[in-house]
């Protein structure tokens, strides 16, 4: 289904490296044509194919897979080109290929992970939304606030999530939109402790985005994308303004889940930083790049060395690994749509409790 530009009429340095390039592809059936997947054979098969689920959303992020296998993923309807909707959360069925809507008011959900017993760990953002983390019980369909206040005050937009071994819940807290009071002073990468203690444990990382854990629970990645605005909803057409870092940065991380500065694996500038990433059973770094000139999904290894491309029909925002049968397919989300692909590599999932 063909959807209209969210941000059309605003200037392209505006826009948080969302702005679409006037580029048009053809879809055959359900596999997409155009340049083809390429690099390492140990990741990608010459033959893989993209392939395209569902195109029905507003700005689709956060694609994750429950124990059911069912496919998760958030629907941000920016207010002020949405006629004020309330955004969503989809499902997926792998099994039926039906997408409903599974959550509407989602909290403006941005990022979503599943933890070691299956529940649904929600990044809710600002714009009208919930500003917090949520945990919701997929049996029960209860959902409990997680992480809401820090010293006191709101967060900022939190916008991804990663889980530990150790069942402490890690979330980024940039602002991109919004009208909401900016009331932390640092837009950095929290810790929630089992016992809901919340610990800052970045504050360098400029304007910090997606959020992955290695397998081996010694590096936490993290996406600067910083496009040098406070809220690109809110500028008037024409306003120009200095982007700030855009890199894909390694942290130490701590057994106590304290996070020290190790080096930046990859520097995107001048051009747009990622958005989502995430790790494969090796250790392998799938990120969801949006650079203009050359988008799309790019594997890195944990030093940042370019193994694979996976181009994308549109700018890509997220990536997640399905699980048992189906650990090797990558799911991803771009802006209006869901897709798969097939790779070789099975994805990182926590151990079930």
């Amino acid at each position: 289904m063909k959807k209209n530009n969210p941000f059309s009429g605003l200037d392209n340095t505006a826009v948080y490296g969302l702005l679409f390039p006037a580029l048009f592809f053809l879809f055959l059936g359900h596999g997409i044509a155009g340049e083809k997947p390429e690099g390492d054979p140990s990741i990608l098969s010459p033959g893989a194919e993209l392939e395209l689920l569902f195109s029905d959303t507003f700005f689709a992020e956060g694609p994750a897979v429950a124990r059911d296998g069912s496919v998760y993923f958030s629907d941000i309807t920016f207010t002020f080109k949405s006629n004020m909707q309330a955004g969503r959360i989809w499902n997926y069925n792998p099994n039926t290929g039906i997408t409903k809507v599974f959550r509407s008011p989602s909290g403006m959900s941005n990022g979503i992970k599943f933890d070691a017993q299956g529940r649904m760990i929600v990044a809710e953002g600002a714009d009208y939304g919930g500003r917090r983390v949520t945990r919701t019980d997929l049996t029960t369909g209860k959902t409990e606030i997680i992480a809401g206040l820090y010293k006191g005050r709101p967060f900022n937009s939190p916008n991804d999530i990663a889980i530990d071994e150790k069942e402490r819940i890690y979330f980024s807290d940039p602002r991109y939109v919004g009208h909401e009071p900016i009331e932390q002073p640092i837009m950095g990468v929290y810790r929630v402790d089992p016992d809901g203690t919340i610990e800052l444990i970045v504050t360098d990382a400029g304007r910090p985005n997606g959020i992955a854990i290695s397998p081996d629970q010694k590096s936490l990645y993290v996406v600067s994308n910083d496009d040098g605005s406070l809220g690109f909803d809110r500028l008037p057409e024409g306003t120009v303004f200095h982007k700030g870092r855009m890199a894909l940065l390694a942290y130490d991380l701590s057994k106590a889940g304290t996070a020290s500065f190790r080096e930046v694996l990859v520097d995107y500038s001048p051009q747009d930083g990622p958005d989502g990433l995430t790790v494969d059973v090796e250790g392998n770094l799938y990120v969801a790049v949006r650079d203009l000139t050359r988008y799309g999904i790019y594997v890195y290894t944990p030093a940042g060395v370019e193994l694979a491309y996976i181009p994308t029909p549109k700018v890509p925002t997220n990536v997640g690994f399905g699980r048992g049968m189906e650990s090797n397919t990558l799911y991803i989300t771009a802006e209006t749509d869901l897709l798969r692909i097939k790779v070789k590599k099975k994805g990182y999932q926590l151990p079930p409790r």
